[in-house]
């Protein structure tokens, strides 16, 4: 059991069934009254921040998530399956556990899968990956001095805002972090 006054960024505790994350934590000593912790909690799953106190001698279970490492294999029917790179168990998602992710996934990709009692809450891809353009705007001649961008659609189907000089059939690098453009590959 976790002790409130353990708390630490970043610390992950069951309350009430669900995993929650300590986003930011304060002790508070008033000068009349009890001590308290002070803290903003993110639902692992949700992804919704709440502002809740603590008696500093309030305990509850740390959260167990577990993270697999996990290739991408294939998309059928709007399923998506993949194979644990361990045990060679395949597992099917859906797009909308998948959400923003399915912008950046392709084929034999390697992602981790994190769960929390056997419900998948989160898939964690690369920092960056390499899409190639399938279809981009022609540059305006004359329109460089800017630092002018254009709309760049990627084999995934996502458009990211690129500089003037990319070209269809160029490989990117793309940040999955943030969904921007870093660099030609």
């Amino acid at each position: 059991m976790i002790s409130s006054t353990d708390f630490r960024t970043g610390l992950t505790i069951e309350i009430d069934g669900n995993a929650w994350q300590v986003v930011e934590f304060q002790h508070v000593k008033p000068g009349k009254g009890a001590a308290f912790v002070r803290t903003k909690i993110k639902n692992v799953e949700t992804g919704a921040v709440v502002e809740r106190t603590f008696n500093p001698n309030e305990k509850m279970p740390p959260a167990r998530l577990d993270t697999r490492k996990m290739q991408f294999l294939y998309e059928e029917g709007g399923n998506y399956t993949f194979m644990d790179n361990e045990s060679y168990e395949q597992m099917e998602l859906t797009k909308e556990q998948l959400g923003d992710t399915l912008n950046y996934l392709m084929e034999n990709m390697e992602v981790s899968l994190q769960t929390f009692k056997d419900r998948i809450i989160g898939v964690t891809l690369p920092n960056s990956v390499e899409l190639k353009v399938t279809e981009c705007e022609p540059a305006v001649k004359g329109n460089t001095a800017t630092g002018a961008t254009k709309n760049a659609t990627l084999e995934t189907g996502y458009v990211v805002r690129v500089p003037l000089f990319i070209n269809e059939g160029d490989v990117l690098r793309i940040d999955t972090r943030t969904g921007n453009y870093i660099e030609r590959a």
